[in-house]
């Protein structure tokens, strides 16, 4: 008994305690402290930054570096390109034939000689107009009556001349206002002689070759042109300098089917225009015979034939001893005949080159060369009866200009024979600086 109440004892302390201490930590609960307000922040005044120096250092490489800084661009030098200015050389395009009552023009309708057509309302004969034309050879053809389209009558001592004027005037080529030619005018002359053999002997009537009448009654135009070193054009510059070679080019021009050969019958320089004045040096004399490097040792000489009515010869630059003036002027005394005609002593082109060649390999036609003296003064004869203008060189008309015969000695073998003299110059020869 008494331990059951020692038991209840305890069990009411138990609570007791508990109740006690639930008051108690009540009663007596810490306050929480007390927070002092937060002082301002303080401004700071900003410092003043020193400035930042970069840190340098070497760099180096496993390799050593192949990168150079770029060079300045550089302008291209062109090439040189392979050019040689080609100079217009005068066309033959115009033909003209002068019969009894009237004269016939033919004109190419390439006119200047550079591909380009003409229109033929832009061609005229004087005051008329073509009256055919010739599509396959692209010719235009003009006939006029001696005194009609606006033609001009002058007289000479020995001649008629009935002079036209071939007029080409370009219009602008369809609606553009341009044109690829320009304007010209072409003088065509007709001479006739004024003064006829008229005698009482009875006339002995002599059959005469067709084709040496149809010569008879042509104009033949005969040429001297300064050429370039390949002979293909006219060289556009006279200037020379000593020990040059001069390209000389002799032609006949003919407008029919009847072939010719031209010769250049003798050759002087002077230094003027007369023949006949001093200095003067005669390099071509004998009928044809070059004697220029027969006398000098010079390498003058014809050059073999390409065409019968050409004939081309060199000569070497040289100067007058003792003349001031460098300018030289070349008369040649020009002679053609029918190509048929054989070649002979009066009519060749020879030249000295270890002996005597003749230019168509005809060479026993200079057996007399050396017998010519070789004079150091030449003469110049024969005549012309007009002149005709072409580029650069000096050209003459003969007309008919025959050479005169005893007619009562002509037989099949007889030639007819035209002559003219034509002057080229003047020529500058330099010396040459050493």
């Amino acid at each position: 008994m008494v331990m059951k109440w020692t038991s209840l004892c305890f069990v009411a302390l138990a609570l007791f305690g508990s109740f006690c201490d639930a008051q108690w930590g009540e009663l007596y609960k810490p306050s929480p402290p007390i927070q002092k307000p937060a002082a301002p922040p303080v401004r700071q005044k900003p410092s003043k930054q020193m400035p930042h120096e970069p840190q340098q250092s070497k760099q180096t490489f496993e390799k050593p570096l192949t990168w150079v800084y770029p060079e300045d661009p550089k302008i291209p030098v062109p090439p040189e390109v392979p050019f040689e200015l080609r100079h217009p050389v005068p066309a033959a395009t115009v033909a003209a034939e002068c019969r009894e009552k009237d004269a016939h023009v033919e004109v190419k309708k390439d006119l200047f000689g550079i591909g380009q057509l003409i229109n033929p309302a832009d061609l005229t004969l004087g005051t008329c107009a073509a009256v055919a034309e010739d599509t396959g050879a692209q010719v235009l053809i003009f006939e006029a009556e001696l005194h009609d389209c606006g033609s001009s009558l002058t007289m000479t001592e020995d001649y008629l001349v009935y002079t036209f004027t071939l007029n080409y005037n370009p219009q602008p080529l369809g609606g553009a206002p341009v044109v690829r030619t320009s304007k010209a005018a072409v003088f065509v002359e007709c001479h006739y002689p004024r003064k006829h053999n008229v005698s009482s002997l009875p006339l002995d009537p002599l059959w005469i070759p067709f084709s040496a009448v149809k010569v008879a009654e042509e104009f033949l135009y005969f040429t001297l042109k300064l050429m370039t070193d390949d002979w293909q054009y006219e060289r556009p510059v006279y200037q020379y300098f000593l020990g040059d070679i001069i390209n000389i080019e002799a032609t006949v021009k003919q407008y029919f089917h009847v072939p010719l050969r031209v010769y250049v019958d003798n050759c002087v320089a002077t230094l003027s225009q007369d023949v006949n004045s001093n200095p003067r040096y005669a390099f071509i004399e004998n009928h044809g015979c070059l004697i220029d490097a027969r006398v000098t040792g010079s390498d003058s000489k014809f050059v073999a034939r390409t065409a019968e009515n050409k004939l081309q010869f060199q000569l070497e630059a040289f100067r007058f001893q003792g003349a001031d003036s460098g300018l030289l002027y070349i008369t040649c005394h020009l002679k053609a005949t029918y190509a048929a005609y054989a070649i002979d002593s009066e009519h060749r082109a020879c030249s000295y080159i270890n002996g005597w060649k003749e230019a168509s390999g005809a060479d026993a036609a200079c057996g007399s060369c050396e017998s010519g003296g070789f004079g150091s003064v030449g003469s110049s004869s024969g005549g012309t009866t007009g002149t005709w203008g072409g580029g650069g060189g000096s050209s003459t008309l003969a007309n008919p200009g025959r050479k005169i015969r005893d007619v009562k000695g002509i037989t099949e073998s007889e030639v007819f024979e035209w002559e003219g003299d034509v002057t080229l110059g003047p020529i500058p020869i330099g010396e040459k600086l050493a």
